[in-house]
């Protein structure tokens, strides 16, 4: 098994953020409030998704947003969304997160809660006792769906630890491409809840070893996979090729995971702050299949024109925009300051490149910030090395050091003339030798 059923915990080893049994499947990461720009649409953000990533997602907004009207707006669509379904432990830490406010419509249904556990426990005895008859009889394809009815059936309750294990030992009784292709598509679903993206990528690298039964809607949610785990793992250049590649395909089929629009708004932030100006035309700007995602979020369309046209006072604030929602987004909130940071960076690198000197009052003015400030920013550039340049902090002037094209031509060709005089030396040396037959022979020693 490789060890996979034990790699159950948070990402790098750190606590789990989602517990592994008792259907507690909220992410456990910070409940830091966030405010801020225009208000989200709970619902609409909502509706995009299914399944249990749509009741993480709402209580993830919840846990943050620091507005009590969203905040019970997204509780109360996570309640509705829950009674759907199975996970009675989920459904009593809504209840009391919501602890009345919402009206008895949406208090503690203890009669629903007792009679899904009641049901749970039947069910599960009897999957068991199946899955033990298959055993017995050493039916392959039995075993394989004994396993996965049981790896469903945790998952359905919230019971990821679990399910992930079952999901697993399916891989011994796959006997077919489409059995394999179905077991990675399980273990990687679970694995993203259970924020395991190093399961992720291995299982990911799994069903693309089975080429011959990867339809295209199989590869978009493959690439949307992949690109998740290169997110988490703050590689935001793979990340952004892995949606870039993802094909219109992907539609609605893999809402249980990410939205079109989140591929749009993933992809586009990565290549901002990965890409240079070069690869943002080719593969961002010119790529007809990720124009159909840019669509739907036209802001994020909107802010990659205008940072490549140049237009950085409309990019950033584009961007300042959308800062307080993708603060609320579970997979890229942590990403958010470190991806901002580097498009900044990127822009002032980029407006600072074609001048000779720079006046900052204007420079400032054209990235909307302080003097100071830009100064601060100009100098830690500096420093690293990103920027060629010098500061005149009296005149607040910024000074470019180009290199002296002429002058490094003519060095380099005197350099290449000195290489060619030795080369013709040596090989018109060697002319001579071989020519009076000249060879140099150890002399024999006598014995």
């Amino acid at each position: 098994m490789d060890g996979d059923d034990e790699g159950v915990t948070g990402p790098m080893g750190d606590e789990p953020m989602f517990s592994n049994g008792g259907g507690d499947g909220q992410q456990q990461r910070g409940s830091k409030a966030v405010m801020g720009g225009e208000q989200m649409d709970v619902e609409a953000y909502g509706s995009l998704y299914t399944g249990r990533t749509k009741v993480i997602r709402l209580l993830f907004i919840a846990d943050r947003c620091g507005n009590e009207g969203m905040q019970l707006e997204a509780l109360r669509l996570a309640y509705d969304e829950i009674k759907k379904g199975e996970d009675s432990q989920l459904y009593r830490e809504v209840a009391s997160k919501i602890a009345g406010r919402l009206g008895p419509q949406y208090d503690l249904d203890q009669a629903w809660a007792d009679g899904i556990d009641r049901r749970a426990e039947q069910r599960k005895d009897k999957l068991e006792n199946e899955l033990n008859g298959y055993k017995t009889n050493l039916i392959k394809e039995s075993i394989r769906m004994g396993y996965n009815d049981l790896g469903d059936f945790y998952y359905a309750h919230g019971q990821l630890g679990d399910a992930f294990k079952n999901y697993v030992r399916t891989r011994d009784y796959c006997t077919t491409s489409k059995h394999i292709i179905h077991m990675c598509l399980n273990v990687i679903l679970v694995s993203i809840e259970l924020g395991q993206f190093m399961h992720v990528s291995n299982y990911v690298s799994k069903a693309e070893q089975t080429p011959d039964m990867l339809d295209a809607v199989t590869v978009a949610k493959l690439r949307c996979a992949a690109g998740l785990a290169y997110l988490e793992a703050k590689k935001y250049k793979l990340a952004a090729r892995k949606f870039l590649e993802t094909g219109p395909e992907l539609g609605n089929n893999y809402t249980e995971v990410i939205a079109p629009q989140d591929v749009a708004t993933y992809g586009g932030l990565c290549a901002l702050s990965s890409f240079d100006r070069s690869e943002l035309k080719s593969k961002v700007i010119d790529n007809i299949n990720f124009r159909n995602f840019l669509e739907l979020v036209p802001e994020v369309r909107e802010l990659i024109h205008d940072f490549y046209a140049s237009h950085y006072a409309s990019c950033l604030e584009y961007l300042e925009n959308l800062k307080p929602n993708l603060l609320l987004d579970i997979h890229l909130h942590d990403h958010v300051e470190t991806l901002y940071t580097q498009i900044r960076h990127k822009a002032i690198i980029q407006y600072t490149h074609p001048f000779i000197s720079v006046d900052l009052h204007t420079m400032a003015s054209a990235f909307k910030t302080g003097v100071a400030g830009l100064e601060k920013e100009l100098e830690a550039l500096i420093t690293d090395n990103q920027i060629q340049a010098r500061i005149d902090s009296h005149n607040k002037i910024l000074y470019a050091r180009h290199a002296d094209q002429r002058n490094t031509t003519f060095q380099r060709v005197l350099q290449t003339g000195v290489e060619f005089e030795r080369d013709v030396r040596a090989m018109l040396l060697r002319a001579n030798l071989i020519k009076h037959e000249y060879n140099q022979r150890a002399a024999t020693r006598k014995i």
